[in-house]
């Protein structure tokens, strides 16, 4: 069967990896896109060996970008989770590792032009309704992609990208604490339902009976563990506005433990049923906001420090995630952080033309 060429960049994106389209480029329809992104991921198949996925949710992402019409906004971002073992494509979250590519993305594609030593793009999350504005280096006129930024669970160094946020809490359950509560109780178990930027439900380590430091194999391991956790997770969902979460990705799942290596808390999080090999960006952000609430499950074990603005170190199982809380009178005015992306291929993605039979492009 003949295949057909689809444009596509593939970028590094903090600790993920993904696959960047312009929306043209995409079919329309979302049951044919859908279509379209499992065959470039090669999904459903958990080595996703017919695809160029890496066999990982952190491998298996797609964003798709275009122009906004939006008034504060240059592009408007659709994020796609490809699941690695389902025929399914999941919109239901941000991701804030893959959007650390989007700007670059942006000025790659000619969407945003370059302003100087450092080229702002406002970037509307269309998952969620929110806005980021990610400050891409573009010295000399073009991207800078080599630096001396580290963040952990990248090798090397790379440049520098700080994105800010000011307005993601409740972006997908409408209030911050959708329970109304810093604590709730499930399965005999307190928990806390927070969404700044994700929707995370944070248990106590100790409460499961863990410590908090297992490694990620371990964890991926412990079937027992995992079953009370989905349990949790399946009533929260409702409780958090998610309605029925058994097919999402959300809310996701963090053990949390006092900190060990100088950070503000330990951290071992779930997506959702697999040990995040760190943390994601927005996972990151709830969970630190969580630490400033009185009440919460983590105020009690966390190291936050004085300070109107707050670096709060969310320590994971390849290193640590620090996030930039700014308070104001005690009340939560914004965040950031900073992240950094590569780009690994410009070219052309071939899929079975099965996958979009209406495609009119270059076969081949």
């Amino acid at each position: 069967m003949s295949q057909i060429q689809i444009p596509c960049l593939m970028m590094r994106g903090g600790t993920s990896k993904g696959a960047y389209f312009l929306a043209n480029d995409l079919p329309a329809d979302q049951t044919q896109r859908d279509s379209v992104l499992l065959a470039v991921m090669g999904s459903p198949d958990k080595r996703q060996i017919d695809g160029i996925g890496g066999s990982d949710p952190l491998t298996s992402k797609a964003a798709i970008i275009q122009l906004s019409a939006r008034k504060d906004a240059d592009v408007d971002y659709l994020f796609a989770q490809v699941l690695v073992e389902e025929p399914r494509v999941d919109y239901g979250q941000n991701c804030g590792n893959i959007l650390a590519g989007v700007g670059p993305f942006a000025i790659e594609r000619g969407l945003v032009s370059v302003a100087g030593e450092v080229t702002p793009v406002r970037i509307f999350m269309q998952n969620t309704g929110q806005i980021a504005v990610a400050h891409v280096p573009t010295p000399d006129g073009a991207v800078r992609y080599s630096g001396d930024a580290k963040i952990d669970g990248v090798p090397g160094f790379a440049a520098p990208q700080i994105v800010e946020f000011a307005d993601i809490a409740g972006s997908s359950c409408g209030a911050m604490l959708p329970t109304g509560n810093a604590r709730d109780q499930i399965d005999g178990v307190d928990i806390t339902c927070i969404d700044n930027g994700m929707p995370v439900v944070l248990i106590s380590a100790e409460a499961m009976g863990r410590t908090g430091y297992e490694n990620r194999e371990a964890l991926d391991a412990d079937i027992e563990l995992k079953a009370r956790l989905e349990s949790i997770r399946l009533q929260a969902g409702p409780l958090m506005n998610l309605g029925d979460v058994r097919q999402r990705n959300v809310p996701k799942m963090c053990l949390i433990a006092a900190p060990r290596d100088g950070g503000t808390i330990t951290t071992r999080s779930f997506i959702p049923h697999r040990c995040h090999a760190s943390i994601g960006v927005f996972g990151a952000v709830s969970v630190a906001t969580a630490c400033l609430i009185d009440g919460s499950v983590a105020y009690p074990i966390a190291s936050t420090g004085n300070g109107e603005t707050k670096h709060l170190s969310v320590e994971h199982p390849s290193g640590e995630f620090t996030v930039e809380v700014r308070m104001r009178d005690h009340q939560l005015i914004g965040c950031g952080l900073i992240r950094t992306s590569r780009l690994l291929f410009d070219g052309l993605v071939c899929v079975p033309q099965a996958a979009w039979p209406e495609y009119s492009l270059k076969k081949i």
